[in-house]
């Protein structure tokens, strides 16, 4: 189980004498509404108090996580809240695979998967076709996981690597989406031509051990002789810009891409663009690094980059999201974009116990200037997308709390004044269809 953690130290002194010699190194466990259970753990003997989250309150701060790992003096409180956890069936989780694999039948086996789910509260998006499945789904863990165990007693997908993460509140997909789709992933041109099952195709994958090891002697390198790393080695970000606003691997440059659909990496000669970070990269002596969120849109384009005559190529397994679980941020700077409600997650969301450790070895980065506001260029502290209150618009931008106000909660003046605007969102919260406001306005209107 993962839990949502919040930690603060304080002083022994601030606990009483009948506190401390009841609760000294122990635990105990409330419950102050349904499904939102917390336990909270005391020690005197390392002065620390930790709070454990089963269930995340709507009303806290996903994108202030960040903060809570630095836990002081509280080894104790620490480990008693790494043996921390929840058999609880209600526990809401997220979970992200894919795998290539020959399906003869899909339509059948989408069948064979909608049977599977009756009766069963999933929801999300779980494509399948000729070529594989890709899956993005939450439900309580007692059905997401009796799903992916179902999934594995069929030898074609018994290897699969799951990823699992925390929900805030509930689901992160508002229905479920279960379906024959010809592409896995939308790209130009499609990807059922690309020779996905073949491994010498794909990019040699590399664990978040051997990808650490890389990026560590990658930027000792370059602190040693400044040189231009660019011919030799080249970190490719294979997502979208707006996923690297708010986190990425140090040395990566920010992709000029909106859309994988629209990815243009390492094009033939006479479509080379400037933006383009493998133009004039030697194909056959530059190693190329590539990582995603999840490890799929790498599997797809570095098939083509392999096809373009490009040799050394290497994927992180699993992508961010498995490297964070078994690294922590460890050469990683900010949150990660996930494409579900949550919109953004801090790296403890995925196993607290690395943040810690790469903590205490400060290995963890603190400088994220890079993220901007999109309206007024001053630094963000939420690193958190949030759409334009203009529904015809909906651009997906950061924002600092200043502008947000200012525009009400608007990309840009014109926004402002657009006949479909809805009204400012706070927190993590999101959109919901526009018939929703629009009927709230009616209503108001009749009341007046």
């Amino acid at each position: 189980m993962r839990v949502w953690c919040v930690g603060l130290s304080l002083p022994a002194s601030l606990l009483s004498t009948t506190t401390r010699s009841k609760f000294t190194n122990t635990s105990f466990s409330f419950k102050p509404k349904p499904r939102r259970r917390f336990r909270l753990y005391l020690s005197t003997t390392r002065p620390f108090i930790f709070i454990s989250q089963f269930a995340n309150h709507p009303n806290s701060d996903n994108n202030n996580y960040s903060n809570y790992w630095n836990f002081g003096e509280g080894n104790g409180a620490v480990a008693a809240a790494a043996e921390a956890s929840s058999n609880d069936d209600e526990e809401f989780v997220v979970v992200n695979f894919y795998h290539f694999v020959g399906i003869k039948d899909p339509q059948r086996e989408v069948a064979k998967h909608l049977s599977f789910f009756k009766g069963r509260d999933i929801r999300g998006r779980l494509y399948l076709n000729e070529q594989g499945i890709n899956a993005q789904y939450s439900g309580p863990s007692k059905d997401a996981l009796a799903y992916v165990e179902w999934l594995k007693e069929d030898e074609r997908f018994s290897d699969i690597l799951v990823q699992i993460s925390p929900a805030l509140n509930g689901h992160a997909f508002p229905k479920l989406k279960l379906r024959y789709k010809p592409s896995l992933v939308q790209l130009k041109g499609g990807i059922s031509h690309l020779p996905l099952f073949d491994p010498s195709m794909r990019a040699t994958p590399l664990t978040p051990s051997e990808w650490r090891k890389r990026m560590e002697a990658a930027n000792e390198c370059d602190e040693v002789s400044n040189s231009n790393l660019n011919t030799n080695y080249v970190l490719l970000d294979v997502r979208n810009g707006y996923e690297w606003d708010i986190g990425h691997f140090h040395q990566a440059q920010r992709p000029n891409v909106d859309c994988f659909r629209s990815t243009a990496f390492g094009l033939p000669e006479g479509q080379v663009i400037a933006s383009d970070p493998l133009a004039n990269v030697d194909k056959e002596k530059a190693d190329i690094l590539m990582y995603c969120t999840g490890g799929i849109r790498c599997d797809v384009y570095s098939t083509i980059l392999r096809q373009r005559g490009f040799q050394n190529l290497y994927t992180l397994k699993g992508g961010v999201s498995h490297y964070l679980e078994n690294e922590g941020p460890v050469e990683w700077g900010g949150n990660l974009f996930v494409f579900d409600s949550r919109l953004s997650l801090p790296p403890s969301a995925y196993k607290l116990e690395t943040v810690i450790e790469a903590s205490r070895a400060q290995q963890v980065p603190t400088n994220n200037k890079f993220a901007r506001c999109y309206i007024c260029g001053s630094q963000v502290c939420v690193l958190r997308h949030r759409n334009c209150a203009n529904i015809d618009c909906n651009l997906l931008f950061l924002c600092c709390t200043d502008c947000v106000e200012d525009l009400r909660g608007c990309c840009c003046v014109n926004c402002t004044i657009a006949p479909r605007r809805r009204p400012v969102l706070s927190g993590h919260q999101r959109y919901k269809k526009w018939h929703v406001y629009r009927d709230l306005e009616v209503q108001s209107e009749l009341m007046v």
